[in-house]
């Protein structure tokens, strides 16, 4: 398929719905059955981080009956960027040729899990957005709307990104993309570790797409946002758009 009449897309491939999980055990059943039921070619891969409630055996239970869901039982909580990773290799490793990241609490509906994918057949990287135009969120409080939309903004401006919603967290990957991404030398979690992805693909030119989405606040389970995590991706952005404009005014590559 063709990007602008200047690169042609292959076909896709086998998609991997990764999951990552930390005491989610409300939520990881109704949110596994609504992904079947959206795109039920695809797998699914819950990276559970030795949640204390049980969501490691309830996942356990749901691989057991389906041979389309699959679980990543990691030592602890290692923070949200390690999960995803750690979900990447192993679905490189298995072969699948798309990679998708999806909250399990519900906040990302798997409904629209086919619109991402079918934008991902003329694109590198499809980001589901809150803020582009037909994007809204619902039942969220006006300090997590400030926060989002400021972060967004921030991360926009300072690294010179071209993505309105560049903390997002539902996303679909082609795997060459985060083949091409430097993996082995992301460290960033939470917020940022979603800025981290999203600057690397643009500055290694990839074609990265933004679809409007509904994003709902989660009904059951408690938030992993921490004051922790915002202060992480604060000073990383900070870092390395300060880093790359110094890089710019004496000629070197942005880092």
């Amino acid at each position: 398929m063709n990007d602008g009449g200047q690169r042609r897309y292959g076909p896709l491939g086998r998609a991997l719905v990764i999951i990552p999980t930390y005491n989610e055990v409300e939520n990881i059943k109704p949110i596994v059955s609504r992904v079947r039921a959206a795109v039920p070619e695809a797998d699914i891969l819950i990276a559970d981080d030795n949640s204390p409630d049980g969501t490691g055996k309830v996942a356990d239970e749901l691989v057991a009956q389906d041979d389309k869901v699959h679980v990543l039982h990691r030592k602890g909580k290692e923070g949200l960027g390690a999960a995803y990773l750690a979900g990447f290799a192993w679905g490189v490793e298995h072969g699948f040729g798309v990679l998708v990241e999806m909250d399990a609490d519900g906040s990302h509906q798997p409904e629209e899990l086919p619109r991402l994918l079918t934008a991902l057949k003329g694109a590198d990287l499809v980001l589901g957005s809150r803020w582009v135009p037909g994007g809204r969120v619902v039942n969220w409080p006006k300090h997590r709307q400030f926060l989002s939309r400021g972060g967004s903004t921030y991360s926009r401006l300072l690294l010179g990104v071209p993505i309105r919603d560049v903390t997002g967290g539902f996303r679909a990957f082609r795997a060459e993309t985060l083949q091409g991404l430097g993996l082995t030398e992301v460290a960033s979690q939470g917020y940022c570790f979603q800025v981290d992805l999203a600057r690397r693909a643009v500055a290694a030119g990839y074609h990265v797409v933004e679809v409007p989405i509904t994003f709902v606040e989660r009904e059951l389970g408690d938030s992993k946002m921490s004051r922790d995590i915002v202060v992480e991706a604060l000073w990383r952005v900070t870092a390395w758009g300060v880093s790359d404009r110094a890089n710019r005014l004496l000629g070197r590559k942005p880092s």
